[in-house]
This record gives C-alpha cells, sequence and structure tokens, in this order.
C-alpha cells in the first residue's frame, strides 16, 4: 500500500473522532471542518513518523482539542477588539451593525437523545459548553481543565455546574414542548 493510500485509510478511520471532537468544543459545524483539515495537515506532515504508534487516537484528540482551545480564544480576542469599537461621531457601539450567528432550529421528534443532547450543547455559550466537553467527552479533571483555558479552578467548576443546568433547562422544555405537541389533537 502507498504512503497516500495508508493516509487515506487513516483519515476515513479518525475523521469522524476529529471532526466530532471539534464540533462539540466549537458549536459550530463550519468551524469544526477548518479545525478538522487542519489537524489532518498536521498529521499529514508527520505521517511517516507515526506509522507504528499505538495510542495515535489519544494524540488526535489532544490536537484536535488544543486548535479549537486557540481558535476559540482568537476568536474571542477578535470579538473583544470590535466590541470595544465604537462610532466616535454617535457613540454608538459597533457591534450593533454586525449580523447575530444563526441559531440551531429545534430537531425533529423523532431523532434519538444523542442528537438532541448534541444540538442543544451547540446551544450552549463557549464559556459552558468548552469546560463541560473537554469534562464529560474528553475525560479531562477540572485542574487539567483549569490549566487549558488558563482559568481558576473554582471558574471551572462554575462553568460546568452552569452549563449543566443549562442543559437541564433546554432539555426539560423540548421535552414539554414534545409532550404537548404530542398530546395536542391532530
Amino acid at each position: 500500500m502507498s504512503s497516500v493510500e495508508s493516509f487515506e485509510t487513516f483519515m476515513k478511520n479518525y475523521q469522524d473522532m476529529v471532526y466530532t471532537t471539534a464540533v462539540r468544543l466549537l458549536g459550530n459545524t463550519a468551524e469544526a471542518e477548518d479545525i478538522s483539515q487542519e489537524v489532518f495537515l498536521k498529521v499529514y506532515e508527520r505521517f511517516p513518523e507515526m506509522e507504528g504508534i499505538t495510542h495515535v487516537g489519544g494524540w488526535l484528540r489532544r490536537v484536535t482539542t488544543n486548535l479549537c482551545l486557540n481558535h476559540l480564544t482568537r476568536y474571542r480576542n477578535r470579538w473583544r477588539f470590535f466590541s470595544e469599537m465604537e462610532n466616535q461621531e454617535t457613540n454608538e457601539d459597533f457591534t450593533v451593525h454586525l449580523a447575530a450567528p444563526e441559531e440551531d432550529s429545534l430537531p425533529d421528534t423523532d431523532r434519538d437523545r444523542r442528537a438532541l443532547l448534541e444540538q442543544i450543547l451547540h446551544q450552549l455559550p463557549v464559556a459552558q459548553r468548552v469546560p463541560l466537553v473537554l469534562y464529560h467527552f474528553e475525560e479531562l479533571s477540572y485542574d487539567e481543565i483549569a490549566v487549558r483555558l488558563g482559568v481558576s479552578l473554582s471558574k471551572v467548576k462554575i462553568d460546568i455546574h452552569r452549563g449543566r443546568e443549562t442543559l437541564r433547562r433546554k432539555l426539560a422544555t423540548v421535552a414539554g414542548q414534545e409532550l404537548t405537541t404530542n398530546l395536542s389533537p391532530a
């Protein structure tokens, strides 16, 4: 098998894991696709060195997580720059003229619970979603999350708690809407 075929096989085996990790952290499919491409570009650069390594999945997950966190930091800094700008003549906030991000619509009632959880997870604010994903999906400890995000341990605990509460409320709201829809006459 040529190295190109080996890389294609490798990519097919890991692309879902990389993409899923990215979309959970970023909450945006387009950005997750970009990060996934970036991850596999890094893999391609080091592919000859990686053959025979048994823990490639863990390495890929870590690279994906780090690239996502770097992306979120850059995005936050960029947004802060624009949000601090204001029209000097009218003292109007510059962000008033920026389009809001599109919100995902609620999933159909026949989708499974995991898809519903994923969709609601994407709606969480970044400050809640990222620590929650790192804790529950990447299985990092609170201490590891605090170090990775460069925040205090108490902030991590608060953000995870708030994220869980927001998820719980949104799931209850969706469940209530489904119950009402199912009970209403046709």
